[in-house]
């Protein structure tokens, strides 16, 4: 494994982040590191809940989709601790973060515990008013399993004289075969595969790394990069896992009312064709996927001293779990999606979005039946 952390360290050379955060981003930021001086403890959450009504298959779905609350706590200067409680669906608690900093300075931090992978944009980012649109896009869950999280350790910092941040850490990664079985399959890739932290199995650490460089006004772009190879709870079974490379590489330019923003995720799965053969799955040997999207911020044409933000939004995304398959293994033309998005958000406080959108969801397998989606909510961070 020696060799394929040194490529890693190799190919992620760049990246660039701005200056200019949102104000949604920079909230986020101060409820996830930031503590108040005045006070040890910090208290934060979010929320959304969805209206979700397949095109011309009514009725809808209403659903509390996700509430989260947040709890930090400072014991020193340099010690903190930070977790996230979850609850989807009023029905399933899950714990999202819960990891320990220790800050030798801004420049260094290590960090160990239940700890968010850096990959793409909505996957560190995923606070409901932070991105566009009702549900989160398809890339981010289907290529990139948002919310991703595993157990690990690692370092971070912010070298402001060369205006970039970094990440790195070691994870204990997916697991591809439990209970005498595999969970890993063609139509949402990895996804099944992430441990959560509960009872994680760990006999293959894999590297997780990203560097941001925010030097330039308005424009943030990002690369990251995973490495390594899935975990087994019976490592006597061959064939059990497969090599994970996954590559992301996101971007953004903020002028004036006008948000633009891309992103790109490539992943290369090794020994697919073995795993398949041994557990019946269909598990491609690659998928990718990228998405354009702009939106634009009415309200000061409206009224200029408002404070509230009405944005509208459209997006277009292409994502494949099946962009290449090993051995006889034919593609399935249903797993290459497309996905256009376009609907409105209005932030009626800083932290509080109402929304809606319409979705036109298609695929490359003739005669496919994926219904239109039409989507309202209200997304909250705090």
């Amino acid at each position: 494994m020696k060799w394929k952390y040194f490529i890693a360290l190799v190919m992620i050379s760049t990246a660039m982040f701005s200056q200019q955060d949102s104000k949604q981003d920079s909230m986020r930021v101060s409820n996830r590191l930031g503590y108040n001086n005045a006070s040890k403890l910090t208290i934060g959450g979010y929320a959304q809940i969805d209206y979700n009504e397949p095109d011309g298959h009514a009725p809808g779905n209403l659903d509390v989709h996700r509430l989260v609350l947040l709890f930090g706590y400072k014991f020193s200067d340099k010690v903190s601790f930070l977790t996230e409680i979850e609850l989807e669906h009023v029905k399933e608690v899950y714990v999202e973060q819960a990891f320990v900093n220790y800050s030798f300075s801004t420049a260094f931090n290590l960090r160990g515990g239940l700890m968010l992978v850096p990959m793409g944009y909505v996957n560190e980012y995923h606070e409901p008013p932070v991105f566009y649109g009702v549900e989160r896009p398809g890339l981010d869950k289907y290529v990139v399993p948002t919310t991703w999280r595993e157990l690990g350790i690692g370092a971070t910092g912010n070298l402001s004289n060369l205006s970039l941040k970094y990440q790195a850490y070691i994870f204990n990664g997916f697991i591809s075969y439990k209970d005498g079985e595999g969970t890993l399959r063609g139509v949402d890739g990895l996804r099944k595969g992430r441990q959560k932290g509960a009872e994680s199995v760990i006999n293959n650490p894999n590297l997780s790394m990203k560097l941001d460089y925010y030097g330039i006004l308005g424009l943030k772009i990002g690369v990251a990069g995973y490495f390594g190879e899935t975990q087994s709870d019976d490592t006597s079974v061959e064939n059990s896992t497969v090599g994970v490379s996954m590559l992301g590489f996101n971007v953004s330019y903020l002028y004036r009312d006008l948000t633009l923003r891309g992103q790109y995720i490539y992943t290369s799965l090794s020994g697919t064709e073995a795993y398949n053969d041994l557990t019946g799955k269909d598990l491609g040997s690659k998928m990718d996927g990228y998405y354009l999207e702009a939106a634009y911020n009415f309200m000061p044409l409206i009224s200029k001293k408002s404070s509230k933000t009405l944005s509208v939004f459209s997006r277009y995304e292409m994502y494949n779990t099946h962009a290449a398959t090993a051995g006889d293994l034919e593609l399935n033309q249903a797993y290459d999606r497309s996905d256009i998005t376009f609907g409105f958000d209005f932030k009626i406080a800083p932290g509080v979005a109402v929304k809606a959108d319409y979705q036109w969801l298609t695929n490359a397998k003739e005669g496919s039946d994926r219904n239109n989606l039409f989507n309202a909510g209200i997304g909250l961070m705090f």
